[in-house]
């Protein structure tokens, strides 16, 4: 699906329309294999569908890729376990010599809410190919655009390159939306500066907030999500547009699913937008 969105003006919301939640869970899967090295979906399925989200935008996701997650496509098999839409979004995409399905590796969004735009924005930089994943879905009076990416690990010079990019894919017909994903930077890094003009942390405006932080209290409240069995990045985050709220924004337990741990953000958007 791959429609243009429109620049013609929306009505305002009433005074009295209430924002619409939605629970958006962004999370990098390590292709499904956990911390204990073994590739287990239906673990990772079953970290899932315990968020209870809307959205789950996920990356690093397999499709027929190799051994490495035994060959199977991960996007469809995980929409279908949690009943959920699905869009994709690869940054790798190969033909296989044995002429089957195409090898591919990238971005995945699973949705309960009816997805109306779907398009894949390659990223520029050397190295790993790397891609942004842009969907709209559908509210009850309301739209949401969801873009979802996974940023370099090369240079943060590269890393720049790609925030200004995903930055020009905002535009006002966008107003309402939200960029999440793998940075493999901190919110404060140089290279994320630009997304400041647009965009909001949403960890900073949550006005409840939980993480893994456990007994190493040193650590408690900051949202770190990497590595999963001792965390002291904050890489995988969401960042919302101007008047998106954010009720609460969580650092899930992954179960071993993964390197990284799932984050949880329960956005609250504007009605009649």
């Amino acid at each position: 699906m791959s429609d243009a969105a429109t620049d013609s003006p929306r009505p305002a919301p009433g005074p009295d329309q209430p924002p619409i939640p939605v629970r958006l869970v962004t999370f990098n899967t390590h292709h499904g294999v956990g911390t204990d090295e073994r590739h287990d979906l239906a673990r990772l399925a079953t970290v899932l569908a315990a968020a209870d989200a809307d959205l789950i935008c996920l990356q690093e996701v397999d499709r027929r890729f190799g051994p490495r997650s035994e060959d199977v496509d991960q996007a469809l098999l995980l929409s279908r376990a949690l009943d959920m839409h699905l869009a994709w979004g690869p940054a790798i995409d190969e033909p296989r010599r044995d002429g089957g399905d195409r090898r591919q590796y990238g971005n995945a969004l699973l949705s309960r809410l009816p997805v109306l735009v779907s398009d894949v924005h390659r990223l520029p930089g050397g190295g790993e190919p790397r891609s942004a994943l842009q969907t709209m879905v559908e509210l009850d009076g309301g739209a949401l655009w969801v873009t979802a990416t996974h940023l370099t690990t090369s240079s943060a010079a590269e890393r720049a390159e790609q925030v200004a990019a995903l930055a020009a894919l905002h535009t006002g017909a966008m107003a309402t939306g939200v960029l999440v994903g793998d940075f493999n930077a901190s919110p404060d890094a140089p290279e994320l500066e630009p997304l400041h003009a647009r965009f909001t942390d949403a960890w900073e405006l949550a006005g409840e907030k939980e993480d893994r932080a456990g007994w190493r209290f040193w650590t408690s409240g900051q949202g770190l999500t990497h590595p999963a069995g001792a965390p002291r990045r904050r890489i995988d985050q969401v960042w919302v547009s101007e008047g998106v709220g954010v009720a609460s924004a969580r650092v899930l337990d992954a179960e071993g699913a993964s390197d990284h741990l799932p984050l949880v953000v329960d956005l609250l958007v504007p009605s009649g937008v």
